[in-house]
Parts: structure tokens; C-alpha cells; sequence
């Protein structure tokens, strides 16, 4: 079992930044694809970014340019930098993380950190 802890969410004008953070509580994070999603009120849950053990990158077409996902697999951490903060990027934003060697994916996932983008 791993737990995902987020944290450095809040309110931010329009135009702003945030840093998020997730910490994992394994000692093979180096060998999971960690994301990030986000779900608004109303919508479905939707995949913002993710970062294999490579450290490549993917991103929703609606945060290119202005997101940023990265690891550090010495902390078990990774991090989602949100820079020009839009109202639409209003929503609970969710760790989760899997292990790529496992047989059969399964996703755990962090509690969620809210995230308001309002003037």
C-alpha cells in the first residue's frame, strides 16, 4: 500500500502561481508513473499531467505552456509547478501514482488538495 500526501494548494488570483507537491510513501518510487488530475465541481475527473520513471512527461492540451510536472526520486516527491493561473484550473487536483513493473496496473491515490483560482 502507498500513501500520496498533497499539499501546497489554495487560493490564487488569476494570473498566478502554485506549487504542488506529493509525497509517496514508498522506498521504489523511482519505478512509479506518478500524475496529477484534477476534478471541478460538476465535471469528471480528468488527467492533468504525468511523469514516468524516465522522467518523461505528458500534459492535457489545456495546461501546455503553463504547467510543469517533475520528480525527485531521492525525496519520493513529485511536483506539479502551475504558473498563469486561469478560474477554469479551479478544482481538487489528485496525486496518484502506480508501479510500472506490477502485472496488473492499480492506481492509489492522494486525498486531493483544492485549488481556487479567483479574483
Amino acid at each position: 500500500q502507498v500513501q500520496l500526501v498533497e499539499s501546497g494548494g489554495g487560493l490564487v488570483q488569476p494570473g498566478g502561481s502554485l506549487r504542488l507537491s506529493c509525497a509517496a510513501s514508498t522506498s521504489s518510487f523511482a519505478f512509479y508513473v506518478m500524475g496529477w488530475y484534477r476534478q471541478a465541481p460538476g465535471k469528471l475527473r480528468e488527467v492533468v499531467a504525468t511523469v514516468n520513471p524516465g522522467s518523461g512527461t505528458n500534459y492535457a492540451d489545456t495546461v501546455k505552456g503553463r504547467f510543469t510536472i517533475s520528480r525527485d526520486n531521492a525525496k519520493s516527491t513529485v511536483y506539479l509547478q502551475m504558473n498563469s493561473l486561469k478560474p477554469d484550473d479551479t478544482a481538487v487536483y489528485y496525486c496518484t501514482a502506480y508501479d510500472i513493473r506490477a502485472r496488473e496496473r492499480y492506481n492509489f491515490w492522494g486525498q486531493g488538495t483544492q485549488v481556487t483560482v479567483s479574483s
